[in-house]
């Protein structure tokens, strides 16, 4: 079954776009987290230079790091969650189709596996 037929029951649209909108808010997501390491980074760095201390970039990478880690799962709640919805989205697609390829191996075109 190709991605573009969506399981009986499911609209269309939301079966097509399931995957393009898990990647869209991934990527968000991912940009997100890597946006506020950078923001961690730089006032660990402005910091420093404000009392005459120098510190590697790695360095301060690699703290800011370890504090966005645990700090994005709460300032980046929402988007997080949104992530989840979209794998079950996906997942739940992936499982159906899966079903329906087995029953058609087995010669029926009833994925619950009970002949009719």
């Amino acid at each position: 079954m190709s991605d573009a037929t969506p399981p009986p029951g499911e609209p269309k649209q939301q079966t097509a776009g399931a995957g393009a909108r898990l990647a869209r808010h991934l990527a968000l997501y991912t940009l997100a987290r890597l946006g506020l390491v950078v923001v961690i980074t730089a006032a660990v760095i402005g910091v420093a230079w404000l009392i005459s201390v120098e510190i590697p970039l790695v360095v301060a990478a690699l703290f800011a790091l370890i504090i966005a880690m645990p700090l994005s799962l709460t300032l980046f709640k929402k988007l997080r969650a949104r992530v989840n919805e979209d794998i079950a989205v996906v997942d739940a697609k992936r499982r159906q189709d899966k079903a329906q390829l087995r029953a058609r191996l087995r010669g029926n075109d009833n994925p619950t596996g009970s002949a009719s």
